[in-house]
């Protein structure tokens, strides 16, 4: 377990070198001591970054894996979490009709739940989905980015503020709106760097340098 929580820190940083081999060696010990929880929790984490790292392909398998096993044991805790994360890497792989799909049901077992923080995690999805489409789905998104901006910002959860100002960022420059894309992708960046994120400040700078 602190294994995983410390890979999860490492995630969400972007930190993904020193994420990857945590989340590795503790998925192995679960496995070879037959601790099925640890097994999903660290699948799933394990999974995301792969996806992220352009592992696209072991990276379903393995977020496909813990929904699987969660939907098997009935699990509620995370789960909507899980179908975020997994229909990013739905997206990722080029699969946006299923990423849709995982992405609401992700926003509707997570206010069943109680879990505003997963829900709002499942609408930024939903706004990257339809920033990506040909063309961009602007109001979807833009609504979606709204609405997954307040729950972060009354949970406090700033990494997740800032990939909502780069969504809105790279939506505004795919629209031709440059002055926004500036400034929504200069605050992304801003929030990133002042975190200490990786990975993500790249991303947005690259963004910054298509606009200009």
């Amino acid at each position: 377990m602190a294994a995983h929580a410390l890979g999860l820190v490492y995630l969400c940083q972007g930190d993904f070198d020193r994420a990857i081999p945590v989340l590795e060696r503790a998925l192995r010990s679960c496995e070879v001591n037959q601790i099925p929880l640890g097994t999903r929790l660290l699948a799933s984490a394990l999974g995301y970054a792969y996806s992220l790292t352009g592992r696209v392909t072991d990276g379903v398998a393995l977020l496909e894996q813990a929904v699987r096993q969660a939907e098997a044991l009935k699990v509620v805790f995370r789960y909507a979490l899980w179908l975020a994360w997994l229909g990013e890497a739905y997206l990722l792989a080029g699969r946006a009709t299923d990423a849709l799909e995982l992405a609401r049901r992700a926003v509707e077992r997570a206010s069943a739940n109680k879990e505003p923080g997963h829900e709002a995690s499942a609408l930024r999805l939903i706004g990257q989905i339809a920033t990506s489409a040909e063309p961009p789905g602007v109001t979807q998104a833009e609504q979606a980015y709204g609405r997954a901006s307040a729950l972060a910002d009354e949970l406090g959860m700033r990494p997740l503020i800032a990939h909502c100002h780069l969504g809105l960022g790279q939506l505004s420059r795919r629209t031709g709106k440059r002055e926004q894309a500036q400034g929504h992708l200069a605050t992304a960046v801003t929030m990133y760097r002042e975190m200490g994120m990786t990975y993500w400040p790249e991303k947005a700078e690259a963004e910054m340098r298509s606009v200009a």
